[in-house]
């Protein structure tokens, strides 16, 4: 039987033994329910999307575009260099495509497009070279990471002639012309610019 002098060494060392053991579980419950880009390709490929049709068909994109608004920005440029999205991109209609790019496009975006508008044209020409130099670093990064995890033999680009017209027309009258396939390759633009000015870069040039 345990004196009264060691009780409490012993409870006090049950109780720290406790609390690494519910951190311990708490972290690896957390690691496990993190959405990551290798999730949503497990999805993506779990699912032919061609087989779904009605309420079925409407809860799978659903479930796909809610498991990309989860991903952490890393994350997000992961699934975008594996294409995670894109095979069931091109399958859907146009009104589903719609649908999809504005579900899947980060919140406060319709408020960075009028912000950036408002930028001096030096300035927003500035900060679209910087968006499209961080694409660039972002698709080296994972190439030299090496293609077992991201597939950047056929990671989206944004094409030279998508990118002029970024570059010569007012960003926000091109996107609300543009088409939902337009759209879907100009998102990684618009986050790259969202990101640059939630960090303020783009005021501090004036």
């Amino acid at each position: 039987m345990l004196s009264q002098r060691w009780r409490p060494m012993v409870l006090a060392f049950a109780a720290v033994l406790a609390i690494w053991v519910v951190a311990l579980v708490g972290y690896h419950i957390a690691r496990n329910s993190k959405m990551t880009a290798a999730k949503v390709q497990q999805y993506v490929n779990s699912i032919d999307l061609s087989k779904l049709s009605g309420e079925a068909r409407k809860n799978a994109l659903h479930t796909l575009a809610s498991k990309l608004n989860s991903l952490s920005l890393e994350e997000r440029r992961k699934a975008r260099l594996q294409r995670s999205a894109w095979d069931w991109f091109a399958q859907m209609t146009e009104e589903e495509k719609t649908e999809f790019v504005e579900a899947t496009m980060p919140t406060g975006f319709k408020q960075m497009l009028s912000s950036f508008e408002q930028l001096p044209q030096e300035q927003r020409r500035k900060t679209v070279d910087d968006a499209m130099r961080e694409l660039r670093r972002g698709r080296e990064q994972a190439t030299r990471e090496g293609s077992s995890t991201v597939d950047t033999t056929n990671a989206p680009a944004l094409s030279p002639e998508l990118e002029a017209k970024v570059r010569t027309i007012g960003l926000q009258a091109f996107y609300s012309q543009s088409s939902a396939q337009t759209k879907a390759e100009l998102a990684p633009v618009l986050e790259e610019l969202q990101r640059a000015m939630e960090t303020g870069r783009p005021f501090r040039r004036r």
